[in-house]
């Protein structure tokens, strides 16, 4: 792949991982709350092993069809708060949601070259910057509404913290740990998010969307576990 080439390619992650992962996610939380977004977020591992499954013309192992069994329970769980006759999530939650696992998805398959040729932190720094200057345009159109330094400082912080540093360190561990001890330490963050979210900001969150949580989370540990320790 020569450098233009690799210049194209990184813009086009930029626009269809980095920025769809970012977006989707935040309007997934705009309409349902923080612990729902990530955890159907972590749906990501089905739509990989259905890629798989077409690109390789190969059927899913026996834990990856038991995978998806168990993250589909969950997502009903989920979707339906366990009433089947209605949804405890609005459908634009759902949408949004679903695209944040599949921008989840492609970050996980589409960036490996990058990262080989270019490093981690090279990588997320310029695909941030690309997709962030996409949204310039917004800034003249939608006016920034008068902000509190206490709103600053949230900002500030989602961006420090909640997105640069979790995004480079979690991609910057698969060079010091296996992939799938990421995956599995990965797993917890709907979890800690949910505490978190139910502890300090009241979100309610009824036994159903406990089971589901729980369900989505075990499947991504099921994926996480190495092949030696998974019977076809």
């Amino acid at each position: 792949m020569s450098s233009w080439s690799r210049i194209g390619y990184l813009i086009l992650f930029s626009f269809v991982e980095m920025c769809a992962s970012q977006l989707s996610y935040f309007v997934a939380v705009k309409y349902s709350n923080a612990p729902t977004a990530t955890v159907i977020q972590f749906l990501g591992p089905v739509f990989i092993i259905s890629y798989l499954a077409i690109r390789t013309k190969m059927l899913p192992r026996r834990i990856d069809v038991i995978s998806i069994v168990v993250a589909l329970l969950g997502t009903f769980l989920l979707v339906t708060g366990g009433h089947i006759d209605h949804l405890a999530l609005s459908p634009l939650a759902c949408l949004w949601g679903l695209l944040a696992a599949i921008s989840e998805a492609i970050n996980t398959i589409m960036p490996r070259d990058l990262f080989k040729n270019y490093g981690t932190i090279n990588v997320v720094g310029w695909s941030m910057l690309i997709s962030g200057l996409a949204f310039l345009p917004l800034y003249w159109r939608f006016p920034v509404p008068k902000l509190s330094s206490n709103d600053v400082g949230m900002i500030f912080f989602i961006i420090i913290f909640g997105t640069l540093f979790a995004y480079t360190l979690f991609l910057g561990s698969v060079k010091y740990i296996l992939p799938s001890t990421t995956g599995m330490l990965a797993a917890f963050e709907p979890l800690i998010a949910t505490i978190l979210a139910v502890t300090f900001l009241s979100t309610p969150f009824g036994l159903a969307d406990w089971v589901g949580s729980g369900l989505i989370i075990l499947a991504t540990i099921f994926q996480s576990l190495p092949d030696s320790k998974v019977s076809n």
